[in-house]
């Protein structure tokens, strides 16, 4: 194998050492896969590529950030830190800068340049293929080579995305937003850019279309993993060395009729402290709200100095309702920056999602029963290779933001 003339360099990026990659490395990020997902789909004997890596391997599990929300968990995966340091807690938050609730995925909101830009600013040649666009800002930063999002594979281009004419090099039609077509775009893409123009570093993140409409063991849920597998041993067959995680899990979040269990935060704290008093924020707001109605298992409110410790009298008691924490706690425990949450962060039980007020949330496309993720039951997330990995502590506590120092630093590949 001819390596590269920077093979020898390490890279440090936000405080951590990578080894150059000595073969294509691609690190896929698998929206919404809780694990029994992957445990569910070799059972029913439709993941070979998996099969053989997990029973020469095996598989460990990881934890991610908190909330278990995209943004924050792609964007550390992406820089190999938490967001106490890169400072993307959420899809959605209030901005008390200029008084306003944003989307977070405007890059000028990043505090942490990414491990993708820091390669290709060495000399590497890398690549980032996203499902949705609302990723591609923040992936692409500072990134001096390919990045473009399967929804919008029509609009990339040479000058915005550093490819020109993906559908053709993908060789699929443009994928509808609300499908697992989009996902397999992702995964097309990536075998088409190492077979023609072989990047050192690939990073890929997925949709959880399928994730928040079919539980593990489904047939809709093993086709799209069986889908999945086939491309990862393409990959593999071409050389490549893949680390595979998840951005966060998913639950079922409904009552014993099937139901939507839902708490209305800001309707509960409207009735009992006054309308006014208080702001309730829901960090999973995204552009795609057909995929769970914008109701997830963590929130942040935001109250009047008069109704601080109210907020928590009111809501730690309300079933469903599994932590009300401080702001500087909450920062403490799940690594996030203190001026973009609110006064107080409610975390919900594996059954429950919050809402603001039942006319905030139009439920009305929700064809099956809801899942949905945020909180610390949706934590738990795969990390495996497809390589053996060497040197790394029994006793060391896993992320998934520490997949990308696995893979270019603890597999036989790397060294």
């Amino acid at each position: 194998m001819t390596l590269s003339p920077h093979s020898q360099q390490a890279i440090e990026v936000n405080g951590r050492r990578y080894a150059w990659p000595q073969a294509p490395v691609v690190v896929v990020c698998v929206d919404g896969c809780e694990p029994d997902y992957l445990v569910q789909a070799r059972r029913a004997g439709v993941t070979p590529w998996l099969d053989s890596v997990l029973s020469r391997y095996g598989a460990l599990t990881g934890d991610s950030v908190v909330p278990s929300f995209t943004n924050p968990n792609n964007v550390s995966i992406v820089t190999g830190v938490p967001p106490s340091v890169h400072g993307i807690c959420g899809n959605y938050f209030y901005d008390v800068t200029t008084g306003g609730e944003v989307m977070m995925n405007d890059p000028a909101y990043l505090r942490a340049p990414t491990l993708l830009a820091a390669f290709a600013q060495a000399g590497a040649v890398v690549a980032a293929v996203t499902a949705k666009d609302k990723l591609r800002r923040l992936l692409g930063h500072g990134l001096r080579g390919i990045c473009f999002s399967a929804e919008k594979a029509d609009q990339a281009t040479l000058a915005d995305g550093g490819i020109d004419h993906a559908l053709d090099l993908v060789g699929r039609p443009l994928p509808s937003v609300y499908s697992a077509d989009l996902s397999e775009f992702v995964f097309a893409a990536s075998v088409a850019l190492l077979k023609t123009r072989r990047p050192d570093l690939m990073y890929l993140s997925t949709t959880d279309y399928v994730q928040h409409k079919a539980a593990p063991g489904t047939t809709e849920a093993n086709d799209f993993y069986a889908m999945m597998d086939g491309y990862l041993g393409r990959m593999d067959a071409l050389g490549a060395v893949i680390g595979l995680t998840a951005d966060h899990g998913m639950s079922a979040k409904t009552d014993a009729a099937g139901q939507p269990q839902v708490l209305y935060l800001q309707q509960i704290l409207d009735e009992r402290l006054g309308a006014g008093s208080t702001r309730v924020i829901l960090p999973i707001t995204d552009p795609y709200v057909v995929h769970h109605g914008a109701l997830g298992s963590f929130a942040t409110v935001y109250a009047a100095s008069a109704f601080g410790s109210s907020v928590q009298e009111v809501l730690s008691v309300q079933p469903g309702v599994e932590q009300v924490l401080p702001r500087e706690e909450a920062a403490q425990r799940f690594e996030l920056p203190t001026d973009r949450i609110g006064d107080w962060v409610v975390l919900g039980d594996h059954l429950t999602v919050f809402g603001t007020r039942p006319a905030d949330h139009d439920l009305s496309a929700l064809d099956v029963p809801l899942r949905s993720h945020g909180g610390l039951s949706e934590q738990k997330v795969p990390l495996l290779f497809n390589r053996p990995l060497q040197g790394v502590d029994a006793g060391r506590r896993l992320r998934n933001f520490d997949v990308f120092d696995l893979v270019l630093n603890h597999t036989l590949a790397s060294t």
